[in-house]
C-alpha cells in the first residue's frame, strides 16, 4: 500500500504499459484517473477494478483533457498527488526522410506536446499544495537510438530532456519529476516498431536484451509505482532505464 490515500492521473492507461500501471497503482491504494482516447478500454478496466478507478476518454494532445482530469482527480478523489504521462506513439521503421508531415506532427503531439499539456495543467496545482510527482515515460530509443526510427527516438530524447529540466526547476517546490525508459514490450505498439509480428522478428529483438526477454506492462508498473511513492522521496530528475540490460 505504498501508495495508499494517494490520486493520480494516467494517460493512455488503458492498455500496454499504462494498463500495467494503472492495476500497479490500484494494488497500491491509489486512486486513478484513467485518461485515454479509447474509451472503451478505459470503461473495461475500471469495471474490472472498481471504484477507484475513474475512466476519462480525452486527447493528451489538448490541454483541455488534462484540466478536465485533473478537475474530475479532485471532484472524485479530492485531490491530486501523481501525474503519470504514459501515452505515446511509435513510427513505423523508415529512412529519416521519408516521414510525412502527417505522422511527424502525430509523434509530436502525443509524445512531446502532452508533456507540455500535463504540465501546464497540474504544475500550478502541485505548486499551491507545495507537494506532487510527475512520472514521465520515454524510451530507451531517446538513450541507444535504433537506425530507421529517427523521429521516435528524437521524441523521446526529449522526454528525457523535459524530465531532467523541469525536476531542477520544479524541486524547490516540492514536486518532484522523474522518466523510465522501457524497453521493447508485451504491448500494441510493438509491431508498429518491428514492422512485423513474425516469431524471427520478435527473436532478432528478444536476442538483444540481456535478460532474454521482452518488458512486461507489469514491470513497468513496478518502477513506475516506486519512483512515485514517497520511498522515491530522494529522487528527481532521473529517467530510469526498466531495460533489461539492453543500454549497457
Amino acid at each position: 500500500m505504498r501508495l495508499d490515500q494517494k490520486v493520480a492521473i494516467v494517460t493512455g492507461g488503458g492498455s500496454g504499459f499504462g494498463e500495467g500501471i494503472v492495476r500497479k497503482f490500484a494494488a497500491e491504494g491509489c486512486r486513478v484517473v484513467l485518461l485515454d482516447r479509447d474509451s472503451q478500454a478505459a470503461e473495461r478496466l475500471a469495471a474490472e477494478i472498481g471504484p477507484a478507478i475513474a475512466p476519462l476518454q480525452g486527447d493528451v494532445s489538448s490541454l483541455a483533457s488534462f484540466i478536465e482530469a485533473a478537475a474530475l482527480a479532485r471532484s472524485t478523489f479530492g485531490g491530486l498527488d501523481i501525474l503519470v504521462n504514459n501515452a505515446g506513439v511509435g513510427q513505423p521503421p523508415m529512412a529519416l526522410e521519408e516521414m510525412d508531415d502527417a505522422l511527424f506532427d502525430h509523434i509530436a503531439n502525443v509524445n512531446i506536446r502532452s508533456i507540455y499539456n500535463g504540465a501546464k495543467a497540474v504544475v500550478p496545482v502541485f505548486k499551491e499544495q507545495g507537494r506532487g510527482v510527475i512520472l514521465n515515460v520515454a524510451s530507451t530509443g531517446g538513450v541507444s537510438p535504433r537506425p530507421n526510427l529517427t523521429w521516435y527516438n528524437a521524441s523521446k530524447g526529449w522526454v528525457i530532456a523535459a524530465t531532467r529540466a523541469m525536476a531542477v526547476e520544479l524541486a524547490p517546490k516540492g514536486i518532484r519529476v522523474n522518466a523510465i525508459n522501457p524497453v521493447a514490450g508485451e504491448t500494441p505498439l510493438l509491431k508498429t516498431f518491428v514492422g512485423s509480428d513474425s516469431p524471427e522478428s520478435m527473436a532478432k529483438i528478444v536476442s538483444t536484451i540481456p535478460l532474454g526477454r521482452l518488458s512486461t506492462p507489469a514491470d513497468m508498473g513496478n518502477a513506475v509505482a516506486f519512483l512515485c511513492s514517497d520511498e522515491a522521496s530522494m529522487i528527481t530528475g532521473v529517467d530510469l532505464l526498466v531495460d533489461g540490460g539492453k543500454c549497457i
